[in-house]
């Protein structure tokens, strides 16, 4: 079924309902927000966009946001969701490789340079007119067909396209009230977490029960919006990275406030010290529910209830804490070798994940769906192990992936940028530890013979070509990188390097 369908549906029940907030100020009801989306679906088709087609988003936060999902879907198509901190040259990429016949943007996105297709201004007078002709009824739609495409990171360099269905969302979405946190109409979601991620995947479970939907007017995450905000309007629920979590709570030490109106903040996308989730709900008490997921399955692959987090009773609560969970109902999760083949409990292997939020395969990509399958089970480049509970414990994650902020960042597409620098020879791009944000981009750096470069030009460099949150946060320039008999660079020893100049 149309994704779109439970906004149609939430227009009747929950007609004059709040729907669309922006900041603390309500800006459409159920019907008005149905009203808006039906009219833009209309609008894109009169445009061109068929079912199946592509509408890229490369935007910040905004109400406008749900009105282009919703739009989208209802029109038969697909969005094309973009991290709005990428640079507009990665963003181009990945228009022209979704083959997007149209985008939404908001202010200073730096795209119209990038792209020749037309680009529409959501907080303009073009989106205003789109949104206020007569509507569309949702186009049929089948479970499988494509709703949504979403660009994760590879180790190619490129990212890689992820194929979501309406089944996929459906799924996901029906085992957040099961699995995470059941939804009324009296609550809120806030988005203070990129709605062109997970955040925007939960969208859909809060829409079909009459929610509201807060959009601080940062377009982004603020420590004190997101205290004030929740506060003001009462039990507001939110997604949050690790790194979001500690900042938070931090700033509410700092005011002596203690989240009055979080109902819940579910988070993810990175790895969560136990001191720090501790100290969270000592803090706040017990309004934490974690979960695991990536983007080839959603924010279903394990989670852990509110009641498990806050338990201080079990007899090994704290190991519970410093796993990820259990399988959500609606996937099977399993550990296993190199080929897929299953392991005992208790065995580090990689991380396996079958069922319906699972994704079909990579936008036209069948070499990296190939490497992502064995035997059924989706791999998910993160190894951990089960115990006999079904508590899934991460061990380690893809060697070079970087999380910084609950962002994933690739080592090789910073790589490949300072290779394009004329002076750089050599170089490895490796995390280090941080407090603030998890993990911190390091570059060791080989020159070439007679030329010079200092920090200041590579990061110039980098900033013209890469998203600024991937760039490098130190530089170190060495005579040469450490390597195997076979010639690969043993990032094992440049890390190990770090921690020495971290102990020294």
């Amino acid at each position: 079924m149309n994704l779109g369908l439970w906004l149609e549906r939430s227009a009747v029940s929950f007609a004059a309902r709040p729907a669309l907030v922006r900041g603390g100020r309500v800006e459409a009801d159920y019907a008005e927000f149905h009203r808006r989306a039906a009219a833009l679906a209309r609008c894109l088709r009169q445009r061109g966009v068929e079912p199946g087609g592509r509408v890229a988003i490369f935007a910040r936060n905004c109400i406008e946001y749900l009105v282009a999902f919703y739009g989208v879907w209802l029109a038969g198509a697909a969005v094309v969701p973009i991290n709005a901190k990428l640079h507009p040259r990665e963003a181009a990429w990945i228009i022209g490789n979704s083959g997007a016949k149209l985008g939404f943007v908001t202010p200073g996105s730096g795209l119209r340079k990038e792209v020749d297709i037309p680009l529409v201004d959501v907080t303009g007078n073009g989106f205003a007119e789109m949104t206020a002709g007569e509507g569309m009824a949702a186009e049929p739609r089948g479970g499988d067909d494509i709703c949504w495409l979403f660009y994760t990171s590879g180790t190619t360099g490129r990212p890689k396209g992820v194929r979501i269905s309406h089944s996929m969302v459906l799924a996901t979405s029906l085992a957040y009230p099961v699995d995470v946190d059941p939804v009324t109409c009296d609550d809120a979601a806030l988005y203070s977490a990129p709605m062109s991620h997970g955040a925007g995947i939960y969208a859909g479970i809060h829409i079909r029960m009459g929610a509201q939907h807060i959009v601080p007017l940062s377009g982004g995450f603020d420590e004190d919006e997101v205290l004030e905000l929740s506060a003001a309007h009462g039990s507001a629920s939110m997604f949050m990275a690790p790194t979001m979590v500690r900042r938070l709570l931090d700033r509410a030490k700092e005011r002596d406030m203690r989240g009055d109106g979080i109902k819940t903040i579910v988070y993810g996308g990175g790895p969560m010290y136990v001191a720090d989730i501790v100290e969270a709900v000592d803090w706040f008490g017990p309004k934490f529910v974690q979960i695991y997921g990536q983007g080839e399955c959603p924010m279903a692959i394990t989670a852990m209830s509110r009641e498990q987090v806050a338990d201080r009773g079990h007899p090994r609560w704290r190991e519970r804490l410093g796993s990820v969970g259990r399988a959500q109902s609606v996937v099977e999760v399993a550990i296993g070798d190199a080929g897929g083949g299953l392991l005992a409990s208790g065995e580090s292997g990689e991380i396996m994940v079958r069922g319906q939020p699972v994704m079909p395969d990579y936008w036209q990509n069948d070499a990296a769906t190939a490497k992502t399958f064995a035997g059924g089970w989706l791999l998910t480049g993160d190894v951990g192990r089960m115990d006999a509970d079904g508590l899934v414990t991460l061990v380690d994650r893809s060697k070079d992936l970087i999380i910084s902020g609950g962002t994933n960042i690739y080592p090789r597409e910073v790589e490949e940028a300072l290779l394009e620098h004329g002076a750089v020879r050599e170089v490895s791009v490796v995390g280090r530890a941080s407090a603030e944000w998890g993990e911190d981009v390091v570059a060791f750096v080989v020159l070439g013979e007679g030329v010079q470069a200092d920090a200041a030009a590579l990061d110039a460099h980098c900033l013209a070509n890469i998203a600024r949150f991937k760039r490098p946060k130190d530089y170190f320039f060495v005579g040469e990188l450490p390597k195997n008999n076979y010639g690969k660079v043993l990032k094992t020893e440049l890390r190990k390097r770090l921690e020495e100049m971290a102990d020294g």
